[in-house]
């Protein structure tokens, strides 16, 4: 009889339990404005960002391989079973402390931390691949923030010069309406540069476990994430959607069009050179660029800051409880 290793199990549902976590944090950032702004519903932006994040996966994989080959070296990852399992656990643990504060943090950066703070646990630091780290993880870490913020400011500084002389109630009826485009469009990128990590995940711990021979995502993999994805925007989301829609800058639709249109640019470009950016970081510099184009008083920077914090801590913190959660688990499963 054919049996599924009870390590495999924990695997597969620690991977599906930080999609969920994922879904709360950065699904929400892809329909936060949309809803803010009262465009959508919430149970309607969650459904099309559920699909639109599953079709941007699908689109490409160039991220994903980055992710796999660029953080550890491969050998260190094939020689421990537990490791994925407690990066895992690192990035649930900081997603699960961030939600519950309404804190913004990248999902993204939470697995790569636990992730890199397993490895070095299992074999030191001479386990991570420095340079590959340094070019793209941190770099992308400063230059995506930077970008949005630029991207947010010149794209409503543009709208604002070519609608100035346009009727302000036929202003708001246009902008209404594209924002469920530029929300479409932001779920997309999220997708493609974002979903696919949890997948690579689950796929890569069942060929570890000789389940598969090749590395194909298989369609219930595909599904699960992105179910589980979707429930934890529906379950878990709206403290992150109050945050990102109200308390940076008061957003109206042409505001939210702005942002999430200047975001989707910046991490669909990012994605066609694989780099693994934060859509969480992008979203979020890209409210306050569109906020300052208003005034600067207008954006409450004492947001920024803790949002800043959150960012600098997310890595450390999550290789911390990465680590830690090795040790854990090394002797509950001796190899």
């Amino acid at each position: 009889m054919f049996e599924i290793p009870l390590l495999l199990v924990l695997i597969i549902i620690a991977a599906l339990a930080f999609d969920f976590t994922n879904g709360a944090h950065d699904c929400a950032n892809a329909i936060a404005t949309v809803v803010s702004t009262k465009v959508l519903t919430p149970r309607t932006a969650v459904v099309m960002a559920a699909v639109l994040n599953l079709v941007g996966a699908l689109l490409g994989t160039e991220v994903a391989h980055t992710l796999g080959s660029g953080i550890v070296r491969p050998d260190v990852v094939s020689g421990s079973r537990i490791l994925v399992l407690a990066a895992l656990m690192g990035a649930i643990s900081w997603n699960s402390i961030t939600w519950y504060f309404g804190i913004p943090s990248s999902s993204s950066h939470a697995l790569i931390g636990g992730l890199m703070g397993a490895a070095m646990a299992h074999a030191g630091i001479n386990s991570l691949n420095a340079a590959s780290i340094l070019g793209k993880v941190v770099a992308p870490l400063i230059i995506s923030p930077l970008a949005g913020f630029l991207m947010g400011l010149v794209f409503m500084g543009a709208i604002t010069i070519l609608f100035f002389r346009v009727n302000r109630a036929f202003a708001n009826r246009f902008f209404r309406k594209s924002q469920i485009f530029s929300a479409g469009i932001m779920a997309l990128s999220h997708g493609l540069n974002d979903a696919q990590k949890t997948m690579g995940v689950i796929t890569l711990a069942l060929l570890i476990f000789g389940c598969i021979e090749t590395i194909v995502v298989p369609l219930w993999v595909k599904l699960a994430c992105a179910m589980a994805m979707a429930a934890g925007t529906a379950m878990g989301g709206w403290k992150i959607v109050k945050t990102m829609g109200h308390k940076i800058f008061k957003l109206e639709p042409v505001h939210g069009f702005a942002a999430e249109t200047s975001a989707a640019l910046v991490i669909s470009g990012a994605s066609l050179f694989g780099a693994p950016i934060s859509t969480t970081h992008t979203i979020t510099a890209c409210i306050f660029g569109v906020g300052s184009t208003q005034r600067l008083s207008a954006v409450r920077w004492g947001i920024a800051g803790n949002l800043i914090i959150a960012w600098v801590l997310t890595i450390p913190a999550s290789a911390l409880v990465g680590g830690l959660c090795f040790y854990i688990l090394e002797a509950v499963f001796p190899l």
